[in-house]
């Protein structure tokens, strides 16, 4: 299920979880096509996928300069990077160990044309493997933790938009789940909490108990009575009173989006 989740991007499944900087809008994190593809397959095709807005999820990170990071993935690239410019206008260190998600467009890369478009001053002495081949211009980048880091160490997440991977359990009604991480034994799950606004995705949609997605949206930390006030938020007796005798003062993440998970799963778990 969940189909209908899928909004408008193509989702790139780079065998990891992401990239750079900081987006700080819902808006510019969940832009989603219409299905997804392997990063292999955008490899091996990179005239079908020039041009098309693609979203990866990578551990393998190198930073080659503020603006630039080099992607590898022995499974799908035999060891080769593939390029990615954070035109995000948006500096920020990459966290240790963190997982990151990207939304950008592929172009053929070319160090001239980058630096005059974006107003960058690479150097292209240091990027003479990358040019002709396919890189990804980074339009969005979020932070992408798992729902045990997140649970682990709330601090580090709280206010931020986040792309969240994990499965589904729990379902309460249209608007309550939990998402549990299976690679993180004894982790905490994360409560989700769909709002009941037109730009959200619709809470009327089913949620499949079991099925891998992302969600994503911003991290807050539960005080019933400010989720009730600033999301409009309105559960039964029953079901408000148990959320705040499970999740009073835990992270709680409140979510804008949600769609199919693109991830190998070899990185589902």
């Amino acid at each position: 299920m969940l189909n209908k989740f899928r909004s408008k991007a193509l989702a790139l499944a780079l065998a990891a979880v992401i990239l750079p900087a900081c987006a700080e809008t819902a808006d510019n994190v969940t832009q989603q096509e219409k299905e997804n593809v392997t990063a292999e397959e955008v490899a091996d095709n990179t005239n079908k996928y020039v041009g098309q807005t693609v979203t990866i999820r990578s551990n393998a990170i190198n930073k080659i300069s503020p603006a630039t990071f080099a992607v590898t993935d022995d499974d799908f690239f035999g060891g080769d990077s593939i390029l990615v410019v954070n035109a995000t206008g948006e500096t920020q260190p990459l966290p240790e160990g963190t997982e990151l998600q990207i939304t950008g467009e592929v172009q053929k890369f070319a160090t001239g044309d980058v630096n005059q478009k974006y107003k960058l001053e690479l150097d292209s002495k240091d990027y003479q493997t990358f040019e002709g081949k396919p890189a990804i211009i980074a339009k969005s980048i979020a932070l992408a933790p798992k729902p045990g880091q997140i649970t682990t160490n709330p601090d580090e997440y709280y206010n931020k938009v986040i792309a969240v991977p994990g499965t589904i359990k729990n379902v309460t009604g249209n608007n309550v789940f939990v998402l549990e991480d299976q690679a993180l034994i004894g982790a905490n799950d994360l409560l989700v909490l769909v709002p009941n606004e037109p730009n959200v995705v619709p809470p009327e949609q089913t949620l499949k108990i079991g099925e891998t997605v992302v969600a994503t949206g911003t991290l807050r930390q539960f005080t019933i009575a400010d989720l009730e006030r600033d999301y409009k938020f309105n559960w039964d007796t029953g079901v408000r009173s148990q959320l705040e005798t499970d999740y009073n003062q835990k992270p709680v993440l409140i979510v804008d989006n949600i769609y199919p998970s693109a991830l190998p799963q070899s990185l589902e778990k």
